[in-house]
């Protein structure tokens, strides 16, 4: 019988440089984190919160140009009124396109929640419903097809150019800021006022720069991902130039009000607080997803990235290339997790989603995913995607579970 403590003790002292990698960065990101807190001058005013049109909320407001710090940029639109980063995507596509504009993807199809957003699964709201004509370039080895871009742009005129870093539920690796920042050079090289709009969900404080720091005109993020640090109970942000925040305001809300309205109903503090521990918890997640690969290599399995690879989100993967291995390691996720822990995650149907997708996630968040989890749709070749972690030490408890359940 295979004794998981001692192989995780092996694992452990195998990956103490990694870790001591991770350290500094989260101390990196910390000190940009409270260098923003300092300079705006949060106080615990900030704390208090509005209700009804949400006018003169100095709290959230004060969030949102702490936000515009960290990612060095223009503006920023942070608020509990988006109930997901696909929601957020959402209001910037359609704060940004208008009939008859282009929407390019270089990175292949973006993440399933977006097919009926774009209309690449038919539906009467979709953009392709409102005359908004949709392209995409593919990935090649794992690279922007940096010549076919290039020929795209000088046809026509693309308005927006999305760029999606995380994997989603693709087999391709996620996309690096060094590849972020050479793309963006070319686009602007060739097509300067064609837009170029980032899905960050699960890449913030991996790296020391964000993407609207080489180039980058808007960025998208969930709150209940990496910056919310566990402790945000909903919401996203959008950062990035200033006139392209208020066209996304004003999706969000009301054109000729925008930003100006929006009340953060108890929000703030959540807010603040989250952004606070997001390096501290964002490095606890690296931490278990490099732990869990190195794990699972040792016992077999393919996985990517390997350990010792670089990062670019908090995103793990493991191939099975079995349904029911799949089933089963998300079932002992969810055996280790502090929240539902009796529960059985069973593949189901999911809104957005065309196949049927298992989840594991015991959150004190409903669909937190900085928080341990781990879903996967049940198709070829049956990929575990697991992420988060609020710390090391509950993250390494919930993989050696899923190990034990998967061995059983």
């Amino acid at each position: 019988m295979l004794d998981l403590e001692k192989l995780s003790k092996e694992v452990e002292d195998q990956l103490q440089e990694k870790f001591k990698e991770i350290d500094d960065l989260c101390y990196f990101n910390s000190k940009k984190v409270i260098d923003a807190f300092n300079k705006e001058g949060v106080s615990e005013i900030h704390f208090n919160t509005t209700t009804g049109y949400g006018y003169n909320d100095i709290g959230r407001d004060t969030i949102e140009k702490v936000f515009s710090r960290i990612f060095n940029c223009e503006d920023a639109l942070v608020r509990n009124q988006f109930i997901s980063g696909s929601h957020a995507l959402t209001v910037c596509l359609f704060g940004l396109l208008r009939p008859n504009d282009v929407l390019l993807s270089i990175c292949g199809k973006p993440y399933d929640t977006l097919d009926s957003v774009i209309g690449i699964t038919p539906n009467e709201s979709s953009l392709m419903s409102f005359g908004v004509n949709y392209e995409q370039i593919d990935l090649v080895d794992n690279d922007f097809n940096y010549e076919q871009i290039e020929e795209r742009l000088k046809k026509s005129f693309v308005k927006v150019i999305e760029i999606q870093r995380s994997k989603g539920y693709s087999t391709r690796k996620s996309i690096g800021i060094d590849k972020v920042s050479k793309v963006i050079s070319l686009i602007k090289k060739v097509s300067p006022n064609t837009i170029v709009m980032i899905d960050n969900c699960y890449c913030e404080f991996v790296n020391k720069k964000e993407p609207t720091e080489v180039g980058a005109d808007i960025v998208v993020g969930s709150l209940i991902k990496n910056l919310g640090g566990g402790i945000a109970l909903n919401g996203a942000y959008i950062v990035g130039k200033k006139d392209l925040v208020k066209l996304c305001a004003e999706r969000l809300t009301v054109p000729g009000e925008g930003k100006e309205v929006g009340p953060s109903l108890g929000a703030n503090r959540n807010i603040l607080q989250g952004l606070f521990m997001a390096p501290s918890v964002v490095s606890s997640s690296l931490k278990t997803s490099i732990f869990a690969s190195c794990m699972m290599e040792r016992l077999g399995y393919e996985v990517e990235p390997k350990w010792n690879e670089e990062r670019v989100d908090i995103v793990q993967n493991i191939v099975f290339n079995d349904p029911e291995k799949l089933i089963k390691y998300c079932e002992g996720i969810q055996a280790g997790s502090p929240i539902d822990s009796n529960a059985l995650p069973i593949p189901d149907d999911m809104p957005g989603y065309d196949d049927k997708v298992i989840m594991a996630a015991g959150c004190f968040t409903n669909g937190s995913s900085i928080e341990l989890s781990c879903d996967g749709p049940l198709r070829s070749p049956y990929i575990a995607y697991q992420q988060g972690g609020l710390t090391y030490e509950y993250g390494k408890i919930g993989v050696i579970s899923a190990i034990e359940r998967l061995m059983k």
